[in-house]
């Protein structure tokens, strides 16, 4: 299956040549998760913060159809 992503900020490092937020195609198995995608894509679990799956927040766990758009976004600050 194929899912859509789109990495913000620092994420973009992961994904070379793509700016943040630019949507790229990544396939996986059927059956994949969230922590699947990220695992495939060499991001650190501990640097994710929060995850949409079809503009919906969705925990690690949470399963990937084909299809899906994911934005995956590090804390991130500012003030």
């Amino acid at each position: 299956m194929k899912v859509k992503v789109k990495l913000y900020a620092t994420f973009s490092r992961y994904h070379p040549g793509t700016l943040a937020g630019t949507p790229f195609e990544v396939e996986l198995p059927e059956g994949s998760t969230l922590k699947d995608l990220i695992n495939q894509l060499e991001i650190p679990e501990s640097e994710v913060k929060v995850c949409f799956v079809n503009a919906r927040i969705q925990e690690m766990d949470a399963p990937l159809n084909d299809g899906d758009d994911v934005g995956i976004f590090p804390p991130v600050g500012g003030g």
